[in-house]
């Protein structure tokens, strides 16, 4: 049994066709086909079930493949540490982040470019629907979300948490919500909203109306400086996590948060999400350790 049977085997199951794998993995369609052949020779089993409509794995191919993609997964890693230790981290970082506040992990970006100046750095920001597209097609090894269980249970991604948080309501420091404690959903009916154009707060949105009934939102935005102004001046309040406040720029431009008294507000959840079906390259899994590590501290 050899490493390149290995990959063979996995690739033609994420393809779905030795042809698709032959490409991926930049080798001949013969050479795939027939070193299937021989490791189904040498294992005495079937992997796949070939016809016109494409190569599927057996029912024992699937354990067999599922355990070839882990054997790989240690080599990388192996490869990867060893790396470290022998020479400067070096690579590429792709990662995309959901629109918060860039202060969350600014220092942690400088930190790393500082510590791993040999690793290119593609960092972007986008919404959790592209992030999750993209790295689907494997545009990017790396994204942060924000996870809520009713809004993703569906993704066929892997997802751990980094920092909890909570909606909280952010209101111009002169309106009489200011000197409260919490909001109500009847007050929070009562006022104009401006928010972050962001899927989860669309989702809590709908999930809102169909609760309590509609909303006035005025308007979605990616600006933050737009939203300031409108709470700020009194023209409407806002709506986000937490740690989106944590910006300070914020709160010195005469904005109070104060808490949301709805029921079902449950904590989410900011975290990572990567393909399973796709190594994570050394310089991203070093960067989320540094990265839990500045998060620690917001916790």
């Amino acid at each position: 049994m050899q490493l390149e049977q290995l990959a063979c085997i996995v690739e033609v199951a994420k393809t779905g066709s030795v042809t698709g794998a032959a490409q991926n993995l930049h080798l001949s369609v013969s050479a795939v086909s027939q070193s299937l052949s021989n490791l189904e020779s040498e294992l005495g089993v079937t992997l796949f079930n070939r016809s016109r409509t494409g190569t599927i794995p057996t029912a024992e191919g699937k354990s067999i493949i599922q355990k070839a993609f882990e054997v790989l997964a240690k080599i990388n890693e192996i490869e990867d540490e060893a790396k470290s230790y022998t020479s400067d981290l070096s690579g590429q970082l792709r990662l995309a982040a959901i629109p918060v506040p860039l202060s969350l992990f600014v220092d942690t970006i400088i930190s790393f470019k500082r510590d791993y100046p040999r690793v290119e750095m593609e960092i972007t920001e986008k919404g959790t629907t592209e992030i999750v597209n993209d790295i689907r097609q494997n545009k990017i090894d790396l994204g942060l979300i924000i996870w809520n269980e009713e809004l993703h249970r569906h993704m066929s991604l892997s997802f751990e948490r980094l920092l909890e948080g909570k909606l909280i309501a952010g209101v111009s420091r002169y309106s009489p919500f200011a000197r409260q404690s919490s909001m109500s959903s009847e007050q929070l009916r009562s006022q104009p909203l401006v928010l972050y154009n962001d899927d989860y707060l669309k989702w809590f949105i709908q999930d809102f109306e169909s609760h309590y009934g509609p909303l006035h939102v005025l308007f979605y935005t990616n600006n933050k400086d737009a939203i300031i102004k409108a709470v700020e001046d009194g023209a409407a309040i806002t709506v986000g996590l937490n740690f989106s406040f944590s910006d300070q720029s914020a709160s010195s431009k005469g904005i109070t948060t104060i808490e949301l008294d709805i029921e079902g507000n449950k904590p989410v959840y900011l975290g990572w999400i990567h393909s399973e079906e796709q190594h994570l390259p050394h310089a991203s899994s070093v960067f989320v350790q540094k990265l839990k590590l500045q998060l620690d501290h917001l916790s």
